[in-house]
């Protein structure tokens, strides 16, 4: 039987998880304080703890401390509200093998204790064996992390939905929005996975030698071919072949390369035989190809025959929520590479970059961690290192009599910057505490009764 230990001070929600639990054939246990935690750690054995974040003696930190220092072959799973999303990423730092964001979704944990249960241990450097961990929705070959909100999650389940065909995928977004990681996430998710990935950024080829980059070249088939030269399509034979801004190719190169997808053959440059090759594609653009159509830029049989299946990549400022995962995770790839060990962002950092709309999306996020790593003074990055369009203030109407700030809010703005955004952020805290009121309070850094005043003034039901 395999056990389990949910530590969790919601006595309802403990019992409504053990319940569930036990009827997918577990045998679980509640607790709720870390102390009883420890002790019951101490007195039997667990295949898996479940812990919530936020507990009456100590947080879920400290007992996933004690963990990796005295079970640390126990794999833990983290269960936290948005508000603790950074402190969660954290605690993966600390061996957690994942979190479920609350409320949670049932399904979703039991796969993700299933994939826990079943993860083989490592050994350490000092010979303790410990689960394999990543932060939720990594993956080794992107080097990436999936965000949270509703905009992400929906790209990532059409990504999943598209992976294991072979259809055509154009994957439509602005620069810096991270397409190239999403055209390896198709790769890896496809019945092509092992076999060759190969990225060309189509504007930054030559027009004249295009065609040789894509079907390859013969011998003084031309002046500097000085040897044969295999192109793209025959690189990426039996994989994916990723091009990236194809909106960027001459009239010329889209014809030959219409006819490449059309026959599956090609004829390197300056040669006498065709070659045979089986590819699948994924295109990338920031254009509207359908405009560069009717501008007679972009070949309409081209624009159908790579657009078997659309992606919309969302900007950074639609999945708001991500930021401080991603900059997260950013953070812990800037630690690793300048030799740094910053430890995170203090509350003003936090604020100013969930309020910016990063018009360079994920590239320009990461620059700024980068940056700011590599300046930082001190365990946390404050404002002093951030870029100063970050930091620069928004000019916003003084309200009249503010709320009186609530502890426990979550790091976003406390000003709530228009009507449009305040009725956005109010919707989403709801969402997020599954309609409790007083929880979405809690979240927007307000009381209830002013909570309930928004929601009246604007109509929220």
């Amino acid at each position: 039987m395999r056990r389990l230990l949910i530590v969790e001070d919601d006595i309802t929600f403990a019992l409504m998880l053990k319940t569930w639990l036990t009827r997918k054939g577990f045998e679980a246990e509640t607790v709720s304080r870390v102390d009883a935690a420890q002790q019951r750690l101490e007195a039997s054995d667990f295949s898996l703890v479940l812990t919530d974040m936020r507990l009456p003696d100590r947080d879920g930190i400290f007992l996933l401390q004690w963990i990796a220092d005295n079970r640390p072959s126990l794999p833990a799973i983290v269960m936290t509200s948005y508000a603790d999303i950074q402190t969660a990423v954290r605690s993966m730092k600390l061996g957690a093998r994942d979190y479920v964001a609350k409320p949670v979704n049932p399904e979703e944990l039991l796969a993700k204790i299933e994939e826990a249960l079943s993860a083989p241990r490592n050994e350490t450097a000092d010979g303790k064996a410990t689960a394999g961990k990543n932060v939720p929705g990594t993956e080794a070959y992107t080097g990436f992390v999936e965000g949270r909100s509703e905009a992400a999650r929906r790209l990532y389940d059409y990504v999943r939905l598209v992976a294991p065909t072979n259809m055509s995928v154009l994957v439509n977004g602005a620069s810096g929005t991270g397409k190239e990681h999403i055209a390896r996430m198709i790769h890896e998710g496809s019945k092509r996975r092992g076999k060759p990935f190969v990225a060309i950024d189509c504007g930054a080829i030559p027009r004249d030698l295009a065609a040789s980059e894509f079907f390859g070249h013969v011998k003084g088939s031309f002046t500097g071919a000085q040897t044969d030269k295999r192109g793209a399509f025959e690189a990426a034979n039996g994989g994916t072949l990723f091009l990236d801004e194809i909106g960027n190719l001459s009239y010329e190169v889209q014809v030959q390369l219409l006819r490449a997808l059309q026959e599956r053959r090609i004829r390197p440059v300056g040669g006498t035989e065709e070659v045979e090759v089986d590819i699948r594609l994924v295109s990338a653009t920031n254009e509207n190809l359908e405009a560069a159509i009717a501008e007679k830029n972009f070949r309409e049989d081209l624009f159908h025959r790579i657009n078997e299946f659309t992606l919309r990549m969302p900007d950074l400022r639609e999945q708001r929520e991500d930021i401080m995962l991603y900059a997260d995770f950013f953070l812990d790839q800037a630690n690793r590479e300048l030799e740094r060990s910053v430890v995170g962002f203090d509350a003003g950092a936090v604020e100013r970059m969930m309020a910016y709309d990063w018009p360079g999306n994920l590239r320009q996020l990461k620059n700024a961690v980068r940056c700011a790593t590599l300046l930082a003074s001190s365990d946390y990055i404050t404002c002093r290192e951030l870029p100063a369009e970050v930091t620069r203030p928004v000019p916003v109407p003084v309200p009249s009599a503010a709320p009186a700030s609530v502890p426990g809010a979550i790091p976003v703005p406390s000003v709530l910057r228009d009507r449009a955004t305040e009725i956005e952020q109010i919707r989403q805290a709801l969402r997020l505490s599954g309609d409790n009121k007083s929880k979405a309070a809690r979240l927007l850094g307000i009381d209830r009764k002013t909570l309930y005043n928004k929601l009246k003034a604007y109509g929220i039901e």
